[in-house]
């Protein structure tokens, strides 16, 4: 079986952010970097060559085979800024309805700019992700 794209790597994260061509996502990021390092109260680190993530846990599907990921993180992609909201969004229907403009996949919250969120609720929503991964897997320490 493939070893995995995505692990967790030295690469400097600040290096990797200042290497965003978009002032406006460079910025927004730095502020996603912030609010994450505050809620996770861990360092972020690097996954593959562009995703920004705090903690770890280890994911295992149904056919068995595992994989450690962050309990968190962002990319600055070039469409959006994507944040990794592991456990989906199906339990934080309230919060979505005041956060703002964004799309969403499974488990990844895809916002154009921060100006269009509501911060006080995206940290509330980053929050509460991070509790309820702490609290159904067993987090690898960073």
């Amino acid at each position: 079986m493939a070893e995995p794209k995505t692990k967790r790597n030295d690469s400097s994260v600040e290096a990797f952010l200042n290497s965003v061509a978009n002032t406006q996502k460079r910025r927004d990021a730095f502020t996603v970097l912030e609010l994450m390092r505050k809620i996770t109260k861990a360092e972020p680190a690097m996954w593959g060559s562009s995703i920004v993530g705090f903690g770890a846990y280890r994911y295992k599907y149904a056919s068995g085979r595992e994989l450690e990921w962050p309990l968190t993180g962002f990319s600055p992609r070039q469409q959006s800024l994507t944040l990794y909201i592991m456990p989906g969004f199906t339990r934080y229907g309230e919060l979505m309805k005041k956060l703002g403009k964004y799309k969403t996949g499974k488990s990844c919250l895809y916002i154009k700019t921060l100006d269009e969120i509501h911060l006080p609720t995206l940290e509330t929503l980053v929050k509460e992700s991070v509790q309820h991964m702490r609290k159904i897997t067993k987090p690898k320490p960073q």
